[in-house]
């Protein structure tokens, strides 16, 4: 009787407080449906949304939720959170989709579409923004740089579900634009700043999550915080490379430089390994340099294959005269390797642009007759990849399944990883592109969460391959997804100590390898900000702390 009366109470105070109506679907699929009128925005239980949010870019996985809240304002994601602690389900924020292994994902939960169509239409809605306290979704300001001189340092407030792309253009208009980048910008602000952020612009400035200076979160709890690194700092570096488990990022204040105008983009290649990672590892060491004695773009790709020089991001290389891998000289196993790098200029330093990066190319040892140079305006440099997406949705080849594997490779080991990985497992030919460049430890704020090998220097490699049903036996997934893991297997029995990059770790005891001395630190963080463990349940990092069916029963 006493229980009875306690569950009563319960059950009356939920729907008092939160408008909470329970909805019968059957014994088999309980659902409890919160009252539309508690929100803002849209709570849907509509196929059509749900099945949209249960796969992603990596289309390994499929879990299909409960519903999809398209936030209205910050305040519709606290009211969820509050009512899932309470009742007893998952809840995961899903920015443009593209994880890779259902880390957005919320079995039996719910999936809060931060960058969906439905939100973007909330927020472009001029009449609405004071009243979901959007106005200030761009805000330009100033603030102390992270250094001890006086400069300031200008900043945008963003929402969290916004696209990269959008803040680029949007910033442009004031001569403005951030400084550190994915090479992707059709993903979202708390996207990558839940993972890191990185690019070709990390050696200098580090990921993206080391160019913020203030964020409003939505905890696990559901309370609005918010944070910086002298305000709830705990909470700030934890949710920063944090994978979602400590709260949602409604808000992220972004620092900004001066943009460039346009770009001078330039490929040359090597068949030495040596020789290309001795020469990337010199140009990120120009960090401090100024301006004209430094690249601002640092990148490279191997070449296992010869179709993938002259298709891979754009057509740098004339179709005209192909680039054949069988063409140059003393190839070491049959690979090559492609530096990538580039110089920001506009209209006051474009006399002196020539002759400083010839100063700097005078400095490195690649293949002399390889040099490839093309110029562009800067947006279209950093929105390049999209050029190359548009091409393969012409020919139906991007909504196809995409096993990456990322790895942050120690510089003491990459010479052992070329040798075992490029010129051995990989054979000949390969379904995408492998991507691979340096950057300087001291750039990432070791108070985030993320892990990085413990070097001075390591390297991201990224294996950015796409399957294919038709074809050779090389494209399919199940073929690639065995090179992954033999990749792994590699790594461990050479005593590589990698750490992997948008990891997809299925079980707690991979997770606690993986932040080894740090794990006691993100569990301290997760119990702080997260004790129900609702947020983020597709990593599979922590369970809920409720049973999934008897809290619906």
């Amino acid at each position: 009787m006493a229980t009875k009366l306690l569950l009563t109470f319960v059950v009356c105070r939920l729907i008092s407080t939160v408008g909470l109506t329970v909805d019968n679907y059957g014994a088999d699929h309980p659902v409890r449906r919160i009252d539309q009128g508690v929100f803002n925005g849209e709570l849907s239980y509509d196929t059509s949304d749900i099945e949209k949010v249960s796969v992603d870019f990596g289309l390994l996985n499929e879990a299909k939720p409960l519903g999809v809240l398209h936030p209205g304002s910050t305040n519709d994601i606290a009211s969820l959170l509050k009512t899932a602690n309470i009742n007893g389900f998952s809840v995961s924020a899903r920015g443009h989709g593209h994880s890779i292994n259902g880390q957005a994902h919320a079995t039996n939960g719910v999936v809060i579409e931060m960058s969906g169509s439905k939100g973007n239409q909330f927020r472009s809605n001029l009449g609405s923004l004071p009243a979901l306290g959007y106005e200030n979704t761009f805000l330009l300001g100033g603030r102390n740089s992270k250094s001890n001189d006086s400069k300031r340092t200008p900043y945008v407030d963003v929402w969290g579900g916004e696209l990269w792309i959008d803040v680029l253009k949007w910033t442009l208009g004031f001569g403005l634009a951030p400084k550190s980048w994915t090479d992707y910008l059709y993903l979202s602000v708390g996207g990558t700043l839940s993972n890191a952020g990185i690019s070709g612009q990390a050696f200098n400035h580090g990921p993206q999550i080391s160019n913020v200076f203030e964020l409003d979160v939505v905890t696990g709890k559901g309370e609005l915080v918010t944070c910086s690194k002298k305000k709830n700092s705990e909470l700030f570096n934890g949710v920063l490379g944090g994978l979602g488990q400590f709260g949602i990022i409604t808000r992220a204040r972004i620092a900004l430089e001066p943009a460039p105008q346009r770009v001078r983009w330039i490929r040359v290649l090597y068949s030495n390994f040596s020789a290309f990672t001795y020469d990337q590892e010199y140009l990120i060491s120009l960090h401090g340099k100024p301006s004209s004695e430094k690249f601002d773009y640092v990148e490279g790709f191997v070449i296992v294959d010869e179709g993938l020089i002259n298709n891979w991001r754009s057509s740098f290389f004339s179709p005209k005269n192909p680039i054949k891998i069988s063409s140059i000289n003393g190839s070491d196993g049959g690979v090559l390797y492609c530096l990538e790098i580039t110089r920001n200029y506009d209209d006051s330093t474009a006399n002196s642009i020539d002759q400083e990066i010839e100063a700097l190319l005078e400095k490195l040892d690649f293949i002399p007759s390889s040099v490839f140079t093309t110029d562009l305006p800067y947006v279209d440099f950093l929105d390049r990849v999209h050029k190359a997406e548009l091409k393969l949705r012409s020919k139906g080849l991007w909504e196809v399944p995409h096993p990456w594997l990322n790895l942050l490779v120690p510089k003491s080991r990459i010479a052992d990883f070329d040798k075992g990985v490029f010129k051995g497992i990989l054979g000949n030919k390969t379904s995408g592109p492998i991507l691979i460049y340096p950057m300087n430890k001291n750039k990432w704020d070791d108070q985030s969460s993320v892990v990085t090998p413990n070097e001075d220097i390591f390297y991201l490699v990224g294996l950015l391959r796409s399957a294919l049903d038709s074809g050779e036996e090389t494209q399919k997934l199940d073929y690639l997804k065995d090179q992954n893991r033999q990749i792994l297997k590699f790594c461990d029995e050479s005593g590589i100590r990698v750490k992997r990059y948008l990891p997809g770790y299925k079980t707690q005891e991979q997770w606690k390898e993986h932040f080894g001395d740090r794990w006691g630190q993100f569990l301290k963080r997760k119990n702080e900000f997260d004790p129900m463990r609702i947020l983020a349940t597709g990593q599979h990092i922590f369970k809920p702390s409720f049973d999934s069916v008897s809290s619906f029963r």
